[in-house]
């Protein structure tokens, strides 16, 4: 992806030569995008859900050690060396599960965290697009290219959604947190790849249209249609 992106500059300088600027109007948005959009809202939700269950396990294990303590802190020394295994099993099982409890809040909050990098990726390509569909220094064939540029980002995002689905399942299954690790990091460094694409992308096809203005007027019409600076 990142050495198609590299070659755009060059393949859209190709249509500088007898190729008409225009607006193309049969160009319109990807129909992949609202599956991303889908899948991207449905990975929210469930982490905000499994969430929201482990945050009201942690307090009912906290609740369940606090009565532990308080039951033991009215014993007796002799009474406490003759507790019996069953109770101290308990006592360790409670504070073993909320920290596995607390160790799943961490992972989901950095999935979280991924997912929303995920989000703005939509965002930055849904706002730029549109801008890039209305702009009349690009023709049909060049917005057509572009729109094939903007399909693979998006197909690379359906595949590092599911990455996390992977992860989300992982906690059902055994994994070792070594390798879910593996699998988060991985996941994010490949939505970041990506996101940084289109960010780069994205500039690019600005800055050409600013370099085809023709007057001081049209440059100005241009850094202000694309907000740029």
């Amino acid at each position: 992806m990142k050495a198609r992106i590299k070659l755009i500059t060059c393949v859209l300088c190709l249509f500088l030569v007898g190729t008409p600027a225009r607006p193309a109007e049969n160009i319109v948005a990807l129909p992949i995008l609202e599956i991303v959009k889908a899948v991207t809202k449905k990975v929210i939700k469930a982490i905000d859900l499994r969430i929201q269950r482990l945050q009201n396990k942690t307090i009912w294990l906290q609740n369940a050690q606090k009565q532990i303590e308080n039951a033991l802190s009215k014993l007796k020394l002799e009474e406490i060396s003759q507790w019996t295994k069953k109770q101290r099993d308990l006592y360790k099982g409670y504070y073993e599960e909320l920290a596995r409890v607390k160790s799943a809040i961490t992972y989901y909050q950095r999935i979280k965290e991924i997912t929303r990098l995920q989000t703005r990726l939509i965002q930055q390509y849904e706002s730029t697009w549109n801008l890039l569909r209305q702009d009349t220094h690009f023709s049909a064939a060049e917005l057509a290219y572009m729109q094939g540029m903007y399909e693979g980002m998006l197909q690379e995002s359906i595949k590092n959604i599911d990455q996390i689905f992977l992860v989300l399942d992982s906690f059902t299954t055994q994994m070792s947190d070594l390798k879910r690790l593996e699998i988060i990091n991985t996941a994010a460094d490949q939505i970041q790849a990506n996101y940084d694409d289109l960010i780069l992308f994205n500039k690019q096809n600005m800055l050409l249209s600013l370099q085809r203005a023709k007057t001081s007027h049209d440059v100005k019409k241009v850094r202000e249609f694309y907000g740029i600076k």
